[in-house]
């Protein structure tokens, strides 16, 4: 029997993809690093441990900052959920109006973030927005500048709009994947819409419904051009998120120290969360699978 001879000439192909991630990703983040431990005065730089860590955390505004996040990234996410799968299970399954429905939902991803909040700004004004002045001509008198309540709600239902299609697909991708015979099964028990939804088509949509979920916690979490654009985070700081508040000590005030650290520790607790959600559904499909292996 001859021995195989390893050939490792194709990591060559992959080296191009190594360099370009240690330069937009590895070496800007050592960077971070490096001035988060460091008191930047000028050309001069003084080392100073995790003093910036220690008044990051203790900063209210910041804590006030982290908490809207929360807020916002889970109503999104428990609202988005349901209505992708909702709006997946609607969708037409094979056909031109599959192809046309598929085109038209697709829609709201191909806009850019930042004309997101342009084109939601000029929709909410009372003056020429159609929902601004609809809105008004109900006895409502809406104003996302002034009203903290009206500027959370139109940017929760601005994000629905934009990012909701991403789950929809998702979902849609993974109910065309589920093979005929779990239906022709179902529908020779007689099984209601609701069982087949319950024991077929949602067990199967664990595995895309954990993606998305990551993706668009993952992008909620690090939201800024669109309310900048369409509040500034007003009125007042009350749509004012995470990363708006990192580009105000960054850039605003030029506090590099603490602004890194800021952005060290945002990007923890993005990986904690995200890490924790991912091993808790993979744990309960384990179970899951053991104990229908065990009760088989």
């Amino acid at each position: 029997m001859m021995n195989k001879v390893e050939n490792n000439k194709a990591w060559f192909l992959v080296l191009p993809m190594l360099v370009l991630v240690a330069f937009s990703a590895i070496i800007p983040l050592m960077t971070v690093v490096n001035y988060s431990v460091q008191d930047i005065l000028g050309r001069s730089a003084f080392f100073v441990g995790s003093e910036w860590f220690v008044q990051t955390l203790n900063d209210s505004r910041l804590q006030s900052a982290l908490m809207r996040q929360f807020a916002f990234s889970f109503t999104i996410l428990a609202i988005q959920v349901p209505l992708g799968i909702a709006i997946a299970l609607l969708m037409p399954k094979k056909g031109w109006q599959a192809s046309a429905v598929l085109i038209l939902i697709t829609l709201p991803l191909l806009v850019p973030w930042n004309v997101v909040g342009s084109m939601w700004q000029i929709f909410t004004r009372g003056d020429i927005g159609l929902m601004g002045y609809g809105i008004r001509q109900l006895g409502y008198p809406y104003n996302i500048t002034r009203n903290a309540t009206d500027a959370w709600v139109t940017i929760i239902i601005m994000d629905v709009w934009h990012w909701t299609p991403l789950i929809a697909l998702l979902c849609y991708s993974g109910l065309r994947a589920i093979p005929e015979a779990y239906y022709q099964a179902a529908r020779i028990d007689r099984a209601s819409k609701w069982a087949v939804f319950r024991y077929i088509q949602l067990p199967k949509l664990t595995n895309v419904l954990v993606i998305g979920v990551l993706l668009r916690f993952m992008h909620s979490f690090m939201i800024y051009a669109e309310p900048f654009v369409l509040t500034g985070g007003g009125p007042g700081s009350s749509t004012t998120f995470l990363s708006q508040t990192l580009a105000t000590m960054a850039i605003g005030q030029q506090d590099l120290g603490p602004s890194a650290a800021f952005s060290i520790i945002y990007f923890l607790i993005i990986l904690a969360v995200s890490y924790v959600f991912y091993v808790t559904i993979m744990n309960m499909q384990k179970d899951k699978a053991e104990n229908n292996a065990g009760g088989a």
